[in-house]
C-alpha cells in the first residue's frame, strides 16, 4: 500500500519502553528513490534534539494509531550520534550511526536494502533470512572493515523529502507545474510517485509521476526534469488524494505514459 508523505508527517515514533516523538522529514536517497531515515523531533524529553531513525528499525506500523513501533530503547535514541539534520548527512554521519546501532549497511547491494528490498530483512535477527544469524554476523565482522573504507568517501545523495516539495517540473517540452509531495511503499520504503500539482496550467488538476521516468534533478535551480511531453502529463489519469490508489488505477497510468510497472515482470 502507498501512503502519502505528507500524511506519515506527525507519525509518532514509539521505542520500546516510551514515546520517542514525532515524524517532522525525511531523508530520501535521490538514485534508489526511497526513504533511508525519518527525522524524528522528539520533544520535551530530550529538549527538542531531532534524531534520525532507520526503516530498518521499524516493525508492524500501526497504521490506523498513526503510530510507527520501532525495535530501539529511548536511552539508544538519547545517546546515539548527534547528527544536524539542517545539513547533508555525509557517508560518515551514517557509518556512525549504523555502527552505533549495530545496522548493516544499506549500499552496495543488489537491491534497494542491501541484497533485499525490504528494510527489516537485512537485521541478523530476521527469522527468514537465507543466512544463519551467526554465521552472518562472522561474515559481517569480517566485511565490515573493508566495506567501510571502499565506500568511505561516498557521496550517499540523501536529501530532505521536504526540501524537495514546491520544486518545478520541466517536461520535455516546458514547465508543467510543481511538486506536492511523495507517494511512499510502507512495506520497502519506496518512493514509487512524485505528486505533481499542475494549476498553474489546470485548476486543481494532481497527477503522479514516477522515479523512473525522472531524467535529472536539479537542486541549483529548484527543479525536477522528466521525460515526458507536457501533453501527454496533461492527459494522465487526474490524481484524487482523497481515494485511495489502487493498482488498476497505477495500471492505467503506466499504461497511458507507455512505460513498464514497478511490481511486475510484465510491461505496462
Amino acid at each position: 500500500m502507498l501512503r502519502s508523505m505528507k500524511d506519515l508527517e506527525n507519525y509518532a515514533i514509539g521505542a520500546t519502553d516510551g514515546p520517542i516523538g514525532q515524524v517532522k522529514d525525511f531523508y530520501f536517497d535521490d538514485q534508489a528513490w526511497v526513504i533511508r531515515y525519518l527525522v524524528v523531533e522528539t520533544g520535551t524529553w530530550l529538549s527538542g534534539r531531532k534524531v534520525l531513525i532507520s526503516p530498518m528499525s521499524v516493525h508492524h506500523a500501526d497504521w490506523a494509531a498513526r503510530l510507527l513501533p520501532v525495535a530501539i530503547t529511548q536511552d539508544q535514541v538519547r545517546n546515539s550520534p548527534d547528527i544536524d539534520t539542517q545539513q547533508p548527512v555525509s557517508r560518515q554521519h551514517e557509518r556512525d550511526y549504523l555502527g552505533y546501532y549495530g545496522y548493516p549497511y544499506y549500499w552496495g547491494g543488489a537491491g534497494m536494502w542491501g541484497d533485499g528490498m525490504v528494510p527489516y530483512t537485512m537485521m541478523t535477527d530476521y527469522p527468514a533470512s537465507s543466512v544463519n544469524p551467526a554465521e552472518r554476523e562472522r561474515q559481517g565482522a569480517a566485511d565490515a572493515s573493508a566495506e567501510a573504507d571502499r565506500h568511505r568517501h561516498d557521496d550517499p545523495h540523501l536529501r530532505s523529502c521536504q526540501a524537495i516539495v514546491g520544486y518545478h517540473i520541466h517536461a520535455t517540452d516546458g514547465e508543467i507545474g510543481h511538486v506536492d509531495g511523495m507517494l511512499v511503499d510502507e512495506e520497502t520504503w519506496a518512493i514509487r510517485y512524485l505528486v505533481v500539482n499542475t494549476s498553474n496550467w489546470w485548476m486543481g488538476h494532481q497527477v503522479l509521476v514516477a522515479p523512473p521516468w525522472i531524467t535529472g534533478v536539479h537542486w541549483a535551480d529548484r527543479s525536477v526534469s522528466v521525460g515526458l511531453s507536457r501533453q501527454a502529463i496533461r492527459d494522465a489519469p487526474p490524481y484524487d488524494a482523497r481515494a485511495q490508489l489502487n493498482r488498476e488505477h497505477e495500471t492505467t497510468l503506466h499504461t497511458h505514459h507507455q512505460r513498464r510497472v514497478y511490481w511486475g515482470s510484465g510491461g505496462a
